[in-house]
């Protein structure tokens, strides 16, 4: 079986994949943490799910966090007893990357575009709305040509309730109007309708540089939300990251 990493600034996802089928996924919060701490958390998620470790031949993680990669590769490699792929520019994803700086890209913008053209070909544009809202856009010559990022819901709604005592905390969902009749709906409004305008303001300023309209994925923590209220995404793949990660482990097993 083969365990995936996703580590982001706010969540760590992993995931257990038996062939091409993914058997559990789950999240935690990213924090600071010993490679002992990292490798029991990861034993107590397979033994709370049945899963002897030694039934894990298979390993790759991708992050955007630099001081935890280590930390979880050698978590990965003394406690499941694999060494894992890491995820850079300099593997061989399957796709060309054509922007500026290469190693600049963060890991997980590369792995949901090599999912999102295994899914939608090319061209394809993805959405990823976690602690940023990552757009990654890939060019009908199967290359990855850049995006846009933007802070992410989260973090908003964070900052809003920080700076404005008075507005209550809410819970993210549709209001269903607009015109909010109340704080929490208007509050709902901005967020919720206002973050689908930009997402969707961006991906319409893509199809004008590339010229065409593609499909557009959703993924991430807040996807689903973007997804009911987005007039352009065209998909939702909440474990489009995952998929991506087994993707590549595949293609770098083949070539091992």
């Amino acid at each position: 079986m083969l365990i995936v990493l996703d580590i982001g600034n706010t969540t760590v996802v992993t995931g257990l994949f038996d062939g091409e089928k993914l058997e559990g996924h789950w999240r935690f919060s990213s924090r600071d943490q010993t490679s002992d701490e990292a490798g029991l958390t990861l034993l107590g998620i397979l033994a709370s799910n049945g899963v002897d470790r030694s039934g894990i031949d298979g390993a790759i993680l991708s992050s955007v966090v630099p001081r935890l990669e280590e930390v979880w590769r050698d978590a990965i490699g003394g406690y499941l007893g694999v060494a894992p792929f890491i995820v850079t520019c300099d593997l061989d994803l399957g796709i060309k990357i054509e922007i500026d700086n290469p190693r600049e890209v963060g890991a997980d913008r590369l792995v949901n575009s090599v999912a999102a053209v295994s899914l939608c070909g090319y061209p394809v544009v993805s959405v990823d709305l976690g602690t940023t809202i990552n757009l990654d856009v890939v060019s009908d010559e199967g290359a990855y040509i850049g995006g846009a990022i933007a802070p992410g819901l989260e973090v908003s709604m964070q900052t809003l309730f920080s700076k404005a005592a008075k507005l209550p905390q809410i819970a993210l969902a549709s209001p269903g109007a607009a015109i909010g009749k109340n704080t929490i709906k208007a509050v709902q409004s901005g967020i919720v309708y206002g973050f689908a305008g930009l997402v969707d303001s961006l991906v319409e300023r893509v199809f004008d540089e590339l010229g065409t309209r593609t499909q557009v994925i959703a993924t991430g923590g807040h996807s689903g939300i973007l997804a009911m209220n987005s007039k352009t995404v065209t998909r939702l793949e909440p474990w489009l990251t995952l998929e991506g990660l087994r993707i590549i482990y595949d293609r770098c097993k083949q070539r091992a």
